[in-house]
């Protein structure tokens, strides 16, 4: 299916749960306790991470979109810590302060990129505190597009149908990553993301993706809901619809290193694309390929606008090669957000031959990306008459793409690349053979914002003109 990527500085999201901060120590190993048959291990490095609703709006945030997040924290180091991390992140938070509880904080020991122990530090926060966390949301809906409920069943969603019906005054979809063994208290919100295990304590075991999208429909219906994502680990992703045909998307991760925060990564994207106004099934996708990436980094951790980028283009078949003019913009865009320059060249490149060869060469050169656009047979044939291309554009692309100095190579229907040109707009544009820096055809647009024109040279005697009249001189002796 074609993916695109949403425009998420556009989106504002919402998001509400139970709050805690992730904590790691690292060092080296290399003796066991006297004391107790456990490693030593001696402690080098300290870090702290937001986790669990605070996850999902660190995630939002980086793929560009505005969050604001609502939750529980002690009056303590800890809630204060998280609070600093998150607002440097650009989260707007909107917390309350437990007087009695302290903020939810789990200690991990690493040592030789393996988790060791996990000490938890936390007490479930009781239900008086639910009519804080009401009233902190409720002058946040008027300016969000999706609400997130982040439940890790610490207490902070202790009255999730007040939140639930809050949103829906406001139009505000919901989605929940939801907690626990009774699901009825999320009943009439949007969407359910459980994971499989979390869905089959509720349904039952599915022996089949039949069975389980005939649960999962009856227990959307009868919660009320639009929708249920399931994620199935190595299986990947089905969305179950209330009303409609159910979608599976497969599983994309090809090294699992650690699946800590993984769903955190797909309610965040799912909702981030949903309120830049992506379709849901579009939005799934993305959500997809976010939790292929996040699975292969140790620990909670955001993914970047540009990393889902680069997936997305490579998942499009974009990451070099022929590539369609949509696909070359995601590719483009990710490469500018790695700050890489991008070189433009364009010409007929009939029959391939050394002076192309050391062209292209010299225009890969003048930056880090270079994008070759490529006359269609018609636009050839009208530039150099009756019989040429001698190869037809398919096979002029597939043998240029498997140049090293080419990144992308795309054709252009027009006898210029000006359209073409507006689209891309390159750092450099370069064009090769006896043409005046003046005479380059859309240099004056290139230069215009500030980019720069440079002619290169063929080699010489070579000439895809030259090769046609001899190999037809040839054939008529």
């Amino acid at each position: 299916m074609k993916i695109n990527m949403p425009r998420f500085d556009k989106a504002q999201v919402l998001v509400v749960g139970d709050l805690m901060l992730d904590r790691y120590w690292h060092g080296p190993t290399s003796r066991i306790s006297p004391e107790a048959p456990v490693p030593v291990v001696k402690v080098e490095q300290n870090e702290d991470r937001p986790g669990g609703a605070a996850n999902v709006a660190l995630n939002v945030t980086a793929l560009g979109a505005g969050v604001s997040l609502v939750g529980l924290v002690g009056k303590d180091e800890a809630g204060e810590a998280l609070q600093k991390q998150l607002t440097s992140a650009r989260v707007n938070c909107a917390f309350s302060i437990a007087e009695e509880e302290p903020t939810i904080t789990k200690l991990r020991i690493i040592s030789r990129h393996q988790q060791l122990i996990r000490l938890d530090f936390e007490e479930a926060f009781s239900a008086e505190h639910s009519e804080s966390i009401q009233s902190e949301l409720e002058p946040l809906l008027g300016n969000v597009g999706v609400l997130v409920l982040s439940d890790y069943g610490k207490g902070t969603l202790s009255d999730c149908q007040g939140l639930i019906e809050a949103a829906k005054a406001e139009s505000v979809p919901v989605l929940v990553d939801p907690k626990g063994s009774d699901f009825s208290k999320y009943r009439g919100a949007t969407l359910l993301t459980p994971n499989l295990s979390e869905f089959e304590e509720i349904v039952g075991h599915c022996a089949s993706d039949e069975e389980l999208v005939s649960k999962g429909q009856a227990l959307a219906k009868e919660l009320e809901l639009d929708a249920l994502l399931v994620t199935r680990s190595e299986h990947g992703m089905t969305l179950i619809l209330a009303e409609g045909d159910e979608v599976h998307f497969p599983a994309r991760a090809r090294e699992v290193f650690d699946v800590t925060g993984a769903g955190d990564t797909v309610i965040s994207t799912l909702a981030s694309a949903l309120a830049a106004g992506e379709e849901l099934t579009n939005a799934v996708a993305l959500s997809n390929i976010a939790a292929s990436i996040v699975v292969g980094k140790l620990g909670t951790a955001a993914i970047s606008a540009p990393e889902l980028r680069r997936a997305v283009s490579k998942e499009q078949g974009a990451e070099r090669g022929v590539v369609t003019e949509e696909q070359l913009l995601i590719a483009l865009a990710d490469a500018r957000a790695a700050g890489e320059s991008i070189v433009f060249t364009n010409g007929c490149f009939d029959i391939l031959h050394a002076g192309h060869v050391g062209y292209l060469e010299q225009a890969r050169a003048q930056g880090d990306r270079l994008v070759l656009a490529i006359n269609s047979d018609a636009s050839v044939s009208r530039l150099k008459g009756p019989g040429r291309p001698i190869n037809p554009v398919e096979r002029r692309m597939a043998v240029l793409s498997g140049l090293e100095a080419v990144d992308w190579v795309l054709y252009f229907t027009e006898d210029t690349p000006e359209r073409l040109l507006e689209q891309v707009k390159p750092d450099v544009l370069v064009k090769g053979g006896d043409y005046g820096i003046e005479g380059v055809v859309g240099g004056e647009f290139v230069r215009s914002y500030g980019g720069e024109v440079r002619v290169l040279s063929f080699l010489d005697n070579c000439s895809t003109t030259a090769i046609v009249e001899k190999i037809q001189g040839d054939s008529d002796e």
